[in-house]
């Protein structure tokens, strides 16, 4: 994926709630409400298409996070019924600063990405990982929760990919979710994701987490 030079001071937003995007990890987006339709559209237009994901508020979807994550567009279809089914691919967090009023019918911010200058790098920095402990502590974890993966491919993974992964996919609250996004480094998500995990199979209560 190419990565920009440089970032713009203004992004547009795609609120949503419960979703995870990660630097250079991809989420998939099924893409239906009007008002983010034309959001597509516009960023499609744009050389480097890109759009900024932050989770809203539980309870007032109006509310956002202060701290998300900028994407590029990486793959598009659309649908007979007018939906649009695509790929976002991460690129860097951001911290939000101020609404810009545009007249698009959705939200436009002025963002700092001065916290985050290292989601830019080629390559995250390693974490001390003890795979064969942690893919125990995930099989636990997942047969507790009913889930399924393709482990052939998790045990193929390198680090970051394995962490990013599994920080978007496990069925975390959006507290949790957003505690991931904010770890100041792959290492302390790690921490985290380990730390959700472990309270999860022992029926804690994942606020003790933080």
């Amino acid at each position: 994926m190419r990565i920009p030079s440089s970032l713009p001071k203004t992004i547009p937003l795609f609120p949503i709630r419960g979703a995870l995007l990660l630097p250079r990890a991809h989420l998939p987006l099924n893409v239906f409400e009007p008002r983010f339709l034309q959001l597509i559209e516009d960023s499609l237009k744009t050389d480097e298409r890109l759009i900024g994901l932050v989770q809203t508020g539980a309870e007032d979807e109006a509310a956002l996070q202060t701290v998300g994550c900028v994407g590029r567009i990486t793959s598009f279809t659309e649908t007979d019924d007018g939906r649009y089914l695509i790929t976002i691919s991460g690129i860097s967090r951001f911290e939000l600063l101020d609404e810009v009023h545009l007249d698009t019918p959705y939200r436009n911010f002025n963002v700092s990405w001065d916290r985050f200058e290292m989601d830019r790098h080629r390559k995250a920095k390693e974490s001390n990982i003890q795979r064969s402990e942690f893919l125990d502590l995930l099989n636990r974890f997942f047969a507790s929760e009913g889930l399924e993966t393709d482990w052939e491919k998790l045990e193929s993974a390198d680090n970051e990919l394995l962490i990013n992964s599994l920080s978007m996919l496990c069925p975390f609250s959006e507290e949790d979710k957003q505690a991931l996004l904010e770890a100041t480094d792959l290492q302390k998500r790690l921490e985290t994701l380990i730390a959700l995990m472990e309270f999860s199979l022992h029926g804690g209560s994942s606020k003790d987490v933080m």
